[in-house]
């Protein structure tokens, strides 16, 4: 084990970019007015925050959002950025119209620099079996549709971001038992689906069902060269069981992976939004320090199989995303250099 002086006195200051060669340590979503004084200076974008209202079991929540332009400080601090909102609509509809997100994506591209990592998700009409339709869950009939994951979003995703754009995660919702197809069935499915798209190092599954990680779809990640997100998630197993059922390989073709730090296990997405608005600060308790040491872990086995890790932290995970960010920094550090 090499001390890492610089990168520890760094991390402390919230600038995670020389933790390591092969780690890109960021965040779920950027532009947070939390984040002041640690990623975002004081007072810069004052007169420019915007004010939005999000309703969670009946309770409204006012977030505060830096303009998209504070993303260039964001990246002094970090090496990727998850952008999410792109789960929530195409970049395209279907008659091949630029949606809001398309427009935003290109706001985001003019402040993007040389080096800048972004990790965008796949629209939930891609991946998901059903897709929430005002207060009903449907039957998605888009569903691993080939044609409407191209059209709709992998040619404009390229088209804004191809010097940047570092990943793309598939997300497949939970599935309760009586709900869930079978894992020959569901292996079947992602062997169809990704046989029919570009070829493409950068594809990583999140797959929310213990169920499901087993070695019918691994065999499936392994054959097309996608990898197996790492999600910290309500209810999901322990990232090193994640990691295990996988026989602990690395299946990403690109030699890549992903850990989502998204909420503490057991705990719903709901309660930890509402414990942990308005992401200023952690929140007593809620930080699992398993996660922590985990996370630390799998970055060093990562390295030490020459695999580029991507961690991204979620404020939900426990209330503050550069704070827990810098937690898994003094982790890491000391570590492996070379």
């Amino acid at each position: 084990m090499t001390l890492n002086p610089e990168g520890a006195s760094k991390s402390e200051r919230f600038q995670f970019r020389n933790l390591h060669p092969n780690v890109y340590l960021g965040t779920a979503s950027d532009r947070y007015s939390g984040w002041m004084g640690q990623v975002y200076s004081e007072g810069r974008y004052t007169g420019r925050i915007s004010r939005r209202s999000k309703k969670i079991k009946g309770k409204s929540f006012v977030e505060e959002v830096l303009p998209v332009q504070s993303v260039k400080e964001y990246f002094r601090h970090f090496r990727t950025l998850e952008l999410d909102f792109t789960f929530y609509q195409a970049l395209k509809d279907g008659e091949g119209n630029p949606t809001r997100n398309f427009h935003v994506l290109g706001t985001y591209r003019q402040y993007l620099e040389q080096g800048d990592r972004i990790i965008l998700k796949v629209p939930q009409t891609t991946f998901a079996k059903k897709v929430r339709r005002g207060r009903e869950y449907l039957q998605n009939e888009h569903y691993l549709d080939p044609e409407t994951f191209i059209r709709q979003f992998y040619e404009p995703a390229l088209e804004l971001l191809e010097p940047w754009l570092d990943g793309l995660i598939f997300e497949q919702e939970y599935q309760r038992k009586e709900e869930q197809s079978s894992v020959q069935g569901l292996a079947q499915e992602l062997d169809t689906f990704f046989d029919q798209i570009p070829r493409d190092n950068r594809y990583h599954v999140e797959l929310r069902t213990e169920t499901f990680l087993s070695a019918p779809v691994f065999e499936v990640f392994e054959k097309y060269g996608v990898g197996q997100v790492l999600s910290h998630w309500t209810w999901l197993p322990p990232l090193s069981r994640q990691f295990g059922l996988s026989g602990g390989r690395f299946l990403n073709a690109g030699k890549a992976c992903i850990i989502r730090l998204m909420t503490p296990r057991g705990m719903r997405y709901e309660d930890a939004y509402a414990k942990a608005h308005p992401f200023n600060a952690l929140v007593d308790g809620m930080v699992d320090p398993r996660m922590v040491k985990e996370t630390a872990d799998l970055m060093k086995t990562a390295i030490h199989k020459d695999v580029k890790i991507n961690v991204i932290v979620n404020n939900r995970s426990g209330g503050n995303a550069p704070l827990i960010a810098r937690q898994i920094a003094r982790q890491f550090l000391p570590t492996v250099v070379e």
